[in-house]
């Protein structure tokens, strides 16, 4: 990873630098010639791996107005980095070129906190210098040789002489090495050589928008792709740069879960990469995929991530066997979504919350974090695995399919009767329920996961814990002005008392739950709904050039007013990036069932975006390519033979 001010001088301020590992291995290049910084022109992203910065130098004595040197850099996050110096002016340019560099192999976690740790000396290196401390050493090659290293200031030199129209280039390395053997094998980089798990996509639609997000956010999740250190050949997304560039398993399973039209091959590793870690039978939480706590906002208790990721484990075998994902993988799998199932029976009939589901890891004695809550999405996520669970016993001659679908209808029927708050509007699901029998009335987007049903048999969706009359009112609410800012859904309504439009949990938009929200309404026929809140996501992916960032603020938009960044999100963040994508993928409505060889085709009938064409989509391991008309008619251009198209 490489961060830096839009001039491209890394001046050692805040997080600029190179990182590996977590390791800074250099906070500190400045580039001077003639002991002038370049003029900054421009500095840009060119992909999510790379970045291009431009600059002006005047020659000293030179007589004509415009500036005669241009330097340009072009960085890349693996360390790399090439400087060019043209000379367009009429006269030779003789001038030193000085790159000034530093390091204090600082940890991420510390230099994010604001920790100012000191400068390491460097020391004298074949082409560059190097540094040592901290438990690592970093080196600067600089191909060619510089003609002076000042070690004491860490200064690379070189003594220009360019002809007018010509140019000369240097490009440096930038290397990092532990002093000691790692105590855990990290993960590893995807490599240049290794291919996306999906194939090339086409977007084409009448509104450009729709392609630029498309593209942007998948070459994001692609910057974000890791192989497993266990085997290599399975791939799964880094949760996000710069802040948790490592595998958060609920992260993960949300950039495969949305991914799916493009393929299994992302599924099925960071499933395997995750059965790998599954809590073994006899340990505490058994069954359950760990995960860290986070802040669920000024309400409720911190959420364990490890609840969504074993419920989600469970959704995304079962969604990846419909889209294709061959029988030989899912028997491989089953044995951990058997597991998880045990972990969610366990904690259900612990009885934290008068029956419904808490977080999976605690016992029924351990309070020690806080009393227990059950969430809103835990109970959506929960029930929608159990039907997910059912399906997949059954269809594999495994016992237990009965119990977890009569398990869903009481919880449907508790749900119905519990944590409905009833009010003027006509009502809206509560956020929680706590185990003192205290409803969480707080209007919070969490509700959309309530929308997203999965994916079932046929193509259909599973049923919901919500009835129809329910679905709409909570349509209705996700779309009025105290939680759509116009950029997509806050978090926190903003008539809170406890709104901040940059709180995580408590204002701030985060895009996974407006994509999934515009997926969901979609798909239970309130697209007018849905096309509301995909203009407001749209809209915010034009301001940040299409790399939609984790999360940013809630602010209501205004005219000729860009959204407000979020100091602390990441970007790119695999949730967010496939979310983006999964946006304009829910438009099509394709929706198969490859065990059962068909597939169904159910597009938004008022194309919110005009015609729209994907190309490049897989359904059972083929392509798969669909069209979707201005008056929302879709026509599938190409698929395997084996598959019996319906529409919906």
């Amino acid at each position: 990873m490489a961060t830096s001010g839009p001039d491209g001088q890394l001046r050692g301020d805040g997080l600029h630098g190179f990182y590996r590992s977590g390791i800074r291995q250099l906070n500190r290049m400045e580039v001077r010639l003639g002991g002038l910084e370049p003029l900054p022109l421009q500095g840009e992203l060119t992909t999510a791996s790379q970045a291009r910065f431009l600059g002006a130098i005047r020659v000293p004595g030179e007589l004509d107005p415009d500036p005669a040197l241009t330097v340009e850099r072009v960085r890349h996050a693996d360390g790399l980095e090439s400087i060019t110096v043209r000379n367009a002016g009429s006269r030779p340019a003789r001038l030193p070129l000085e790159i000034a560099l530093g390091t204090d192999l600082g940890n991420l976690a510390e230099i994010g906190a604001g920790a100012r740790l000191p400068d390491i000396s460097a020391q004298v290196q074949s082409a560059g210098l190097r540094w040592i401390g901290r438990g690592h050493s970093a080196t600067v090659i600089a191909r060619p040789s510089p003609h002076a290293v000042l070690a004491g200031a860490g200064v690379l030199r070189w003594d220009l002489e360019v002809q007018p129209g010509a140019r000369w280039s240097v490009e440096l390395r930038v290397e990092l090495e532990p002093q000691a053997p790692a105590q855990v094998r990290p993960p590893i980089g995807r490599g240049a050589g290794v291919p996306a798990p999906w194939t090339d996509l086409q977007v084409r639609c009448d509104d450009p928008r729709a392609e630029l997000q498309v593209s942007r956010s998948l070459e994001a999740l692609s910057s974000l792709l890791l192989a497993d250190a266990d085997r290599p050949s399975d791939l799964y997304a880094a949760s996000g740069a710069p802040w948790r560039f490592g595998l958060a398993a609920a992260d993960a399973l949300w950039a495969a879960r949305l991914t799916l039209p493009l393929g299994t091959r992302l599924a099925a590793g960071t499933l395997r990469a995750l059965a790998r870690r599954q809590q073994p039978a006899g340990s505490r939480g058994e069954g359950v995929i760990p995960g860290p706590l986070r802040h669920a906002g000024p309400e409720l208790p911190p959420s364990c991530t490890a609840t969504e990721a074993t419920l989600l484990f469970i959704t995304v075998l079962a969604e990846a066997w419909r889209w294709g994902l061959p029988g030989s993988e899912v028997t491989e799998l089953l044995p951990a979504a058997e597991r998880a199932l045990a972990a969610l029976r366990a904690t259900a009939e612990a009885g934290l919350v008068d029956g419904f589901v808490a977080d999976l890891s605690r016992l029924g004695d351990d309070r020690a974090a806080g009393p227990p809550a059950a969430r809103c999405e835990v109970q959506a996520q929960a029930h929608r695995a159990a039907l997910h669970g059912a399906e997949l016993l059954d269809a594999f001659g495994r016992p237990g399919a009965g119990y977890w679908r009569e398990w869903a209808e009481e919880l449907r029927e508790r749900f119905h009767q519990q944590f409905w708050v009833d009010d003027l509007s006509g009502g809206r699901p509560a956020a929680a329920l706590m185990a003192d029998g205290r409803l969480v009335n707080a209007v919070t987007s969490s509700s959309v996961h309530l929308l997203d049903l999965g994916l079932g048999a046929t193509g259909d969706a599973l049923p919901g814990l919500l009835g129809r009359e329910q679905t709409r009112l909570l349509a209705n609410r996700l779309v009025t002005p105290d939680l759509d800012c116009g950029w997509g859904l806050r978090t926190l309504g903003a008539k809170s008392p406890r709104f901040n439009p940059l709180g995580h949990r408590s204002g701030a938009v985060r895009v996974l739950e407006t994509a999934l929200a515009i997926s969901g309404l979609a798909e239970a026929g309130f697209e007018r709904e849905a096309g509301m809140l995909l203009e407001g996501l749209l809209g915010a992916g034009a301001h940040f050039d299409g790399r939609l960032p984790e999360m940013y603020a809630g602010e209501q938009r205004l005219s000729n007013c860009p959204p407000a960044p979020h100091p602390a999100a990441c970007r790119p963040a695999a949730g967010a990036a496939a979310g983006a994508a999964h946006a304009i993928f829910a438009l099509a409505g394709v929706r198969p069932d490859v065990p059962a060889g068909r597939v169904l085709v159910r597009p938004a009938s008022t194309a919110p975006l005009g015609e729209l064409e994907l190309a490049g989509l897989r359904v059972a391991g083929e392509p798969f390519s669909v069209r979707v008309s201005r008056i929302g008619v879709a026509v599938v251009e190409e698929a395997s033979p084996e598959l019996q198209l319906g529409k919906g």
